[in-house]
């Protein structure tokens, strides 16, 4: 079913509750297509287990990094963390009251090996690296801003406890979505529960999908995708991933990695503010410039 969300063109992702190895890699992975899994974890020791308390049990004295939704600096690091707390204080603090705060990319896993006794890793076609289960929390109302992400992996990505609302969009809309040049974001100053299309015009082109995931249900990402998470109450995930498939996004990983991301914190440092102003004024121009090149109206 295809929906317009606040102006922008987003179908309703498929949802079964199971899928055979062979219809999974061939009629998703194959064709790079999103699809949302609702009982794949329902033997797994986690889908009893993994609720906030019990997190709290295992992990409650680890210290955490905790991420906001402000915007980009210079003065801070690639994904560098804006404050830390104790697990234990985090958790009561998303039991207690919506927050912004979030963890983010964060392998408690490694650090609280316990939770590896708790999931399976899924036979479903895709090889899965083994050491990059990451898991990640937000409070009600936080937002994870649009991205997409550095190694263009093909993601599993399972919600626990409560709801978490998913806007994703192939990598073919990028030329829609105001990316920001020498990064993995679009503009942060876009609000994609209610966009400004008289800022933002060219949002009203792109096509993409949304789905809501529960408690034990399983989003799968194609490699590439672009990515807006909200946590429609306090909750956590858990991203599995296996590496790009194709040769194309292979390389674009591998200058992400190797040349991207550096060449950014370089010019951050000479440049300051000064360059995180000039990216976002070019996301703005060049996506204007391709709009008009197209015959669209802006």
């Amino acid at each position: 079913m295809t929906v317009t969300t606040r102006g922008i063109l987003l179908k309703e992702i498929p949802r079964f509750e199971t899928l055979s190895k062979r219809d999974f890699y061939e009629n998703y992975v194959k064709a790079q297509k999103p699809v949302v899994l609702t009982k794949l974890t329902e033997d797994w020791p986690a889908y009893k287990k993994w609720r906030l308390n019990y997190i709290n049990s295992v992990a409650g004295s680890k210290t955490v990094p905790l991420y906001d939704d402000r915007p980009v600096s210079h003065e801070e690091g690639f994904n560098e963390a804006h404050t830390t707390m104790l697990m234990s204080e985090y958790i009561q603090l998303l039991e207690s009251k919506p927050t912004n705060y979030r963890i983010f990319l964060y392998n408690l896993m490694r650090e609280v090996p316990v939770l590896q006794n708790d999931f399976k890793w899924p036979n479903i076609g895709l090889r899965l690296v083994k050491q990059l289960p990451m898991l990640f929390f937000g409070g009600a109302g936080a937002k994870v801003f649009m991205h997409f992400d550095i190694d263009y992996a093909n993601i599993l990505h399972f919600h626990f406890h409560g709801k978490k609302k998913c806007i994703i969009f192939p990598p073919s809309e990028s030329k829609y979505l105001y990316k920001v040049p020498h990064a993995l974001i679009s503009r942060e100053d876009i609000d994609f529960d209610n966009p400004d299309f008289e800022k933002f015009p060219a949002l009203r082109h792109a096509e993409g999908y949304i789905c809501e995931l529960n408690h034990g249900e399983m989003l799968y990402m194609p490699e590439g995708y672009w990515h807006y998470m909200k946590y429609e109450t306090a909750g956590f995930s858990m991203s599995l991933r296996a590496f790009p498939r194709g040769i194309n996004h292979l390389a674009k990983a591998l200058y992400n990695v190797t040349i991207m991301r550096f060449y950014d914190t370089l010019m951050r440092k000479v440049q300051g503010q000064k360059w995180i102003d000039y990216k976002n004024l070019r996301a703005l121009t060049d996506t204007h410039r391709k709009l008009i090149r197209e015959g669209k109206t802006i």
